[in-house]
């Protein structure tokens, strides 16, 4: 599994969880128009965030070496939360931001694996191996979740829950932000949590 993100090393694990907005990067907004999405997903099908108007939206970043993304999938949290949102008709994409080194078959075939024994069923899987698509969204954590509303606004950013650590335990008592909001809009209530901070490894852009 070349292609896949460096291992993680004490130091870079040390240094991985990231729980505010300090880097330097444009951020999509919340109550704004979500940043066009133009990719083409694992099954080489071009996926359009305009083609999925009508529709809520839910994007996930991964990366199946992160101990945080580790902690939701091993636990089977995001796989559930997946399901559940895809049942109640929303659309979900997973991206990984990463370097393919020009070699994104490969890339592709070893997250699809990957997802497939954790019982992941994103509607989409996208390689996002330029980084547009993360820094169109300012996404600096994996995992870090937005949803967009059928409208094209964006209604939600941040993390995936309301425990910000890589311990599977700590799933159980949490609050789902992802599975709360989507709730409230569907019920046309307003969003309880609709910023919240991300937490995670950080995401590792590809050289600009």
């Amino acid at each position: 599994m070349k292609t896949m993100m460096k291992i993680w090393t004490a130091g870079a694990l040390c240094g991985a969880l990231m729980l505010g907005g300090t880097a330097a990067m444009a951020q999509a907004v919340v109550g704004q128009p979500a940043p066009a999405i133009a990719a083409t997903d694992a099954s080489g099908k071009t996926v359009s965030l305009a083609d999925y108007k009508g529709k809520y939206v839910v994007l996930e970043w991964t990366n199946p070496e992160c101990p945080f993304v580790q902690k939701h999938y091993n636990g089977g949290n995001m796989p559930a939360t997946q399901k559940k949102a895809i049942a109640d008709g929303a659309v979900w994409l997973t991206v990984q931001t990463m370097d393919t080194d020009g070699d994104d078959a490969e890339a592709y075939a070893d997250l699809q694996s990957w997802q497939k024994t954790k019982n992941a069923i994103p509607t989409a899987t996208i390689i996002d191996a330029t980084g547009a698509i993360a820094r169109a969204y300012g996404a600096r954590t994996t995992p870090h979740m937005y949803i967009v509303d059928p409208a094209g606004q964006l209604i939600y950013a941040g993390a995936i829950d309301s425990k910000p650590s890589a311990n599977p335990d700590d799933i159980q008592g949490a609050t789902n932000y992802v599975s709360q909001a989507l709730a409230e809009a569907k019920a046309g209530k307003p969003i309880s949590r609709a910023t919240t901070q991300a937490y995670g490894c950080s995401v590792k852009y590809p050289d600009a």
